[in-house]
């Protein structure tokens, strides 16, 4: 018999894959939540794992209740975060669960030495940062370019970064897609976020029950003995298969059809952000599929399944288009979280950030979608890899016992820094590097090396300076410069209370 703990089972993955849990012999299931009310209509629906749960009340930063929550426990599911929009309104909380509950949730489960439980981390795809460029495909190693003002991905960074240091024996990072959800419509007319996402974004979906179905796999081999040894001490990317590629544009068009409308009907250019979102199309999105065979909804698929549990959708047929304008789209233009509203109050920092300034929004204001330089959906089948590779600084396709100290001494001077210790062939020692800033941190070579993961002042502070490190990292400059421009000198930054700066420096 198995115990399994679980945070964040009350976001939309969660509950899919609580729901998932059905049929799986576990003794018991512990869950973590803030808020037990908001739970109870998951356990009307699943009344046969009732007998199972046990709910420990309390929130990721509650040191008592995540002791609680992982002693005794066979394997724990990090799930927790707080993402866009909350995010973005509330940035004390992202730090609050994403970083330093993270941190102490890692911390506890090391403070174990004893049937010390395995621990599963979901991370995110936003650790890639924006990919509306040269490079739509990427895989787990690529360089983590984090999207300047975007907390939530900053945050996630951190908290990842922690559970591949950790010291606990077996643990997997796993990233998750952008993932359709049941509540994905109703959510998305609440907030200003959809402009967020740039219509050449490259976006490979996966839904939230398929994510459940992983979970829920992923538990059913530990439980039975049947987990590959390879999984775990390594980091995946959550994909949805080839079929589940879609541009932003796309994905609005699919989700608007059902309203009987399109992008074009209902959105001008100018409503979103011509880069620094983040989404990307998997190289190795088999990997994990492979392992525990949950991937079977389509994006064709999902919103069928919205139509038809939400008729009134119905309704947006025999509409006019421009009420369903008013009311639905051109209202959340003035939210707080709209691209127009930083417009017309000045924000100038997230102007820059997501156009390259309000000089460039205002010239898109002028533009048709017939100007519009849309990427062509048709060609997506097409693609198996990227026109231009990504450089990483050494042969990616090495397997691990083929890494050297020359390899990894490659790594960090591509990226401007230094290796300072001696590799003897362990990719999870600790070893000692040096940044191009001269700033001193120790990583193992999993983490630089397949994971993608290089210091910069993002790890410690909210402060993106990205344009100036590219300019000698070259491992950072092979995707960093697909949507920014070589001379462009920015860096982007939070004060203390969260309110967004962009500062051009001047070079020496």
């Amino acid at each position: 018999m198995t115990t399994v703990a679980i945070t964040g089972i009350t976001g939309n993955m969660g509950q899919a894959t609580f729901e998932a849990l059905n049929g799986l012999e576990l003794d018991e299931i512990r869950l973590l939540i803030r808020t037990p009310k908001r739970f109870k209509k998951a356990l009307k629906a699943n009344k046969a794992l009732n007998s199972k749960v046990k709910i420990i009340q309390g929130g990721m930063t509650d040191r008592q209740a995540v002791m609680q929550l992982v002693t005794g426990a066979d394997i724990v599911i990090n799930m927790a975060a707080v993402i866009p929009p909350r995010s973005d309104q509330n940035p004390n909380a992202a730090v609050a669960c994403n970083q330093i509950g993270t941190e102490l949730l890692v911390s506890t489960i090391e403070s174990i030495t004893d049937n010390q439980p395995a621990l599963v981390h979901v991370s995110t795809v936003a650790v890639y940062g924006n990919r509306t460029g040269a490079h739509p495909f990427g895989r787990v190693g690529d360089p983590l370019l984090t999207s300047p003002l975007d907390v939530y991905s900053a945050t996630k960074v951190r908290g990842e970064f922690r559970v591949l240091e950790s010291k606990i024996t077996k643990w997997a990072v796993i990233r998750q897609s952008a993932m359709l959800h049941p509540q994905m419509i109703t959510d998305n007319v609440h907030d200003g976020l959809m402009f967020h996402t740039a219509y050449n974004a490259p976006l490979e979906w996966v839904t939230a029950h398929d994510s459940g179905v992983l979970i829920r796999n992923i538990i059913k081999k530990f439980m039975d003995g049947t987990m590959p040894d390879k999984f775990w001490k390594r980091c995946y990317n959550i994909a949805g298969g080839k079929a589940n590629r879609r541009y932003g544009i796309q994905t609005f068009d699919e989700g608007f059809a059902i309203m009987g409308g399109s992008s074009k009907k209902f959105f001008k250019p100018v409503y979103n952000a011509t880069r620094n979102f983040h989404g990307v199309w998997y190289l190795d999105g088999n990997e994990l599929n492979d392992m525990f065979d949950f991937q079977s909804q389509t994006t064709e698929e999902y919103w069928q399944q919205v139509f038809k549990a939400h008729p009134i959708f119905k309704l947006g047929k025999l509409a006019p288009r421009s009420l369903i304008h008013l009311f639905l789209f051109r209202r959340l233009l003035n939210d707080k979280n709209a691209p127009s509203y930083w417009a017309k109050h000045g924000d100038e920092a997230r102007m820059i950030a997501y156009f390259g300034g309000t000089a460039e929004y205002e010239k898109l204001k002028k533009v048709e979608w017939k100007d519009f330089p849309l990427l062509d959906p048709a060609q997506i089948p097409n693609f198996d890899d990227n026109e231009t590779p990504v450089f990483y600084g050494y042969d990616i396709t090495k397997p691990d016992e083929q890494i050297t100290q020359a390899d990894v001494a490659a790594v960090a001077e591509a990226h401007g820094g230094k290796l300072l210790s001696t590799f003897d062939g362990d990719m999870y020692k600790k070893l000692n590097f040096q940044t191009q800033d001269g700033e001193l941190f120790s990583a193992n070579a999993y983490t630089v090396l397949r994971a993608g993961h290089w210091y910069n002042p993002i790890y410690h502070k909210f402060v993106w300076d990205f344009d100036r490190l590219s300019k000698k990292d070259k491992i950072f400059a092979s995707v960093w410069y697909d949507t920014h421009d070589k001379d462009e000198d920015m860096v982007y930054s939070f004060d203390a209370n969260f309110v967004a700066h962009a500062t051009k420096i001047e070079r020496k």
